[in-house]
């Protein structure tokens, strides 16, 4: 399970540290795909694979927007030698991805955020603590 929130930095050549803690479950190969709000997704293998497999199940005319956003940027990916992994210049652009970024964990999946895209992200009404409460209760947790 992938959680945790960890400020990092892109290099020039736009690459981005990946905490230590997430390296070893993202396992060798991995896939970087577009996410939801304007951010990458970084799918380990096995999660890749059941989130094509869910795609795959739908109806075509549901699934076929949904295939060409989030495959046709997907890339392979695996960490390099100094634990960075690189980010494609094209989903550098769809993120807004710049010197400062944020990487979280989300459950079984890791994200990359502009930090201030985050920040602002966080601070929408729906996360302040009586959304939050009220949803856990309408969901009984």
């Amino acid at each position: 399970m992938f959680t945790g929130e960890y400020d990092q930095t892109l290099d020039s050549k736009g690459r981005v540290n990946i905490p230590s803690k997430f390296r070893q479950e993202l396992g060798e190969t991995f896939v970087v795909a577009k996410g939801l709000e304007n951010c990458v997704k970084i799918y380990p293998q096995v999660e890749w694979e059941r989130f094509q497999n869910v795609l795959r199940s739908q109806p075509s005319s549901k699934r076929r927007g949904l295939e060409r956003f989030f495959f046709s940027g997907a890339e392979e990916r695996s960490i390099d030698g100094q634990g960075r992994v690189l980010i494609s210049p094209k989903m550098r652009e769809y993120a807004n991805l710049t010197d400062e970024i944020v990487v979280i964990g989300v459950s079984d999946t890791v994200e990359i955020w502009n930090r201030n895209d985050w920040n602002e992200y966080m601070n929408r009404p729906e996360f302040s603590a009586e959304a939050i409460a009220e949803t856990m209760e309408e969901l009984e947790i």
